[in-house]
């Protein structure tokens, strides 16, 4: 393989999520979904935000539902939301995600001082969404091929972290649910993951 790899680059960035199931029914469907975005390259530009899926199979956004995303750059939260989203395997076919509504971000913050969790937090107003990783487990990379990956389009590669429990918070509110483990390429990966230096690439001679 060449160092220098040909195609165009999606975009690039952080990508880590929490997805949980009902603690009576952990074979059951996922009850809520969250994930977190930081892109730093991307045709769309830079930015950060949180999708939460907090009633996958309602067809409404917030504050009917807790269907939201806040984000500070909503063009490429769109984007995301219309073209990679929708092709994640949680995802796919959900009822709430034409339905999310879509929140500009007035503030947020990062807190990674302690290695052994990560917690991501972002406000639109009074509104606000936290998510947080805790008991981070060993690292592992992963070169995911476009016969293997999401899109089938793309070539995507990255560090995988999981975690040991996942907290999901609407203004303030904890959201119920636990963290699984799930088969995930060809090994297993709790629900609850961090995932670093994501890159799309749209292999080719472009």
């Amino acid at each position: 393989m060449p160092i220098i790899q040909n195609g165009v680059v999606s975009w690039s960035g952080e990508n880590p999520g929490i997805y949980l199931k009902s603690a009576s029914d952990p074979q059951g469907d996922w009850q809520v979904l969250a994930l977190y975005f930081r892109v730093i390259a991307s045709a769309h530009g830079r930015g950060r935000g949180i999708l939460l899926l907090g009633d996958p199979a309602v067809e409404a956004g917030y504050p009917a539902a807790r269907n939201l995303c806040i984000s500070d750059n909503l063009e490429l939260m769109d984007y995301l939301l219309s073209q990679f989203v929708p092709k994640f395997g949680a995802f796919r076919g959900r009822a709430a995600l034409p339905h999310v509504t879509l929140l500009q971000a007035t503030g947020g913050s990062t807190d990674e001082k302690d290695p052994t969790q990560w917690v991501e937090t972002i406000a639109a107003g009074d509104v606000s969404l936290s998510l947080a990783w805790k008991g981070l487990k060993q690292p592992f990379a992963a070169d995911v091929g476009p016969g293997f990956s999401a899109t089938g389009e793309h070539r995507m590669y990255s560090l995988f972290q999981g975690a040991e429990r996942g907290e999901i918070r609407l203004d303030g509110e904890l959201l119920d649910g636990v963290v699984v483990e799930r088969d995930f390429l060809d090994g297993k990966l709790n629900s609850a993951f961090l995932a670093f230096a994501e890159t799309w690439v749209e292999e080719g001679d472009q």
